[in-house]
């Protein structure tokens, strides 16, 4: 658990749900945490108040939380919204606005970073991606856009920081237990079987735990991944790579 000591983060999206869990987790491991959320988060964990979609109070949060952690190594982008829907369901106000928070958002945090790593002689980003960047689902037109850039990004983002000594990696998350999954469960006629056949979709049977997700996370801000930049790591119960037959 020790293994992240020395990891000074910045966690977008910390207030709940997979964000919080990478933030529990790298306080457990002997790193330091700083949050950004819109919500105020209750506890002993350090957080800022910050709208992802607000460049000059990304950029004065970032210099903040450098200062709070005394001097930042990571940034966990995890703050992101959902959409449903074909890609002739959500109007042109919609796609801005999905797009500002997951895909600018994740930018606007990287890029008041980037500068504080590149002076510190390093550090690690890791974006929260998912499956539906690199799976077809129904009813995601504007979400899998979304997160199908922030994959791209990410790989961009790798290769231009790489000298500077800075990794930059994703994580893939399936379809998670997290209360986002459970309000689009309550919305739907029949929760219960949604929530069945979210389940089934996933090789495992079951949804992808939030600890999970924290856990590659960990990794990939580790120094055991020393080694690993470009990549985007799914933790999806193998949806994405594996084709079983039915029972």
């Amino acid at each position: 658990m020790s293994a992240l000591e020395g990891v000074r983060a910045i966690v977008t999206g910390g207030a709940s749900g997979i964000g919080a869990a990478i933030a529990a987790r790298i306080v457990e491991g002997g790193g330091k945490v700083v949050v950004f959320d819109r919500t105020p988060l209750d506890g002993d964990t350090p957080s800022l108040v910050v709208d992802i979609i607000d460049t000059v109070a990304v950029e004065k949060a970032v210099a903040e939380a450098d200062t709070l952690l005394g001097g930042l190594t990571a940034v966990v982008n995890c703050a992101g919204i959902g959409a449903q829907g074909d890609v002739t369901a959500n109007d042109d106000d919609e796609w801005l606005r999905v797009l500002d928070v997951n895909l600018l958002g994740t930018v606007r945090v990287s890029r008041a970073a980037i500068p504080i790593l590149r002076r510190a002689g390093g550090g690690a980003i890791v974006n929260v991606s998912s499956i539906a960047a690199t799976a077809g689902l129904p009813q995601r037109a504007l979400y899998s856009a979304s997160k199908g850039a922030v994959s791209a990004l990410t790989r961009a983002m790798a290769a231009d920081h790489l000298r500077e000594g800075i990794r930059v990696n994703a994580v893939n998350p399936g379809t998670a237990d997290t209360p986002w999954v459970q309000r689009l469960l309550d919305s739907a006629s029949d929760p219960v079987a949604e929530r069945a056949a979210l389940a089934a979709r996933q090789p495992t049977g079951r949804l992808v735990a939030a600890p999970e997700v924290a856990e590659a996370v960990a990794y990939l801000l580790s120094p055991a991944a020393a080694s690993t930049t470009g990549i985007e790591l799914a933790v999806d119960g193998g949806m994405q790579a594996l084709r079983l037959r039915q029972s």
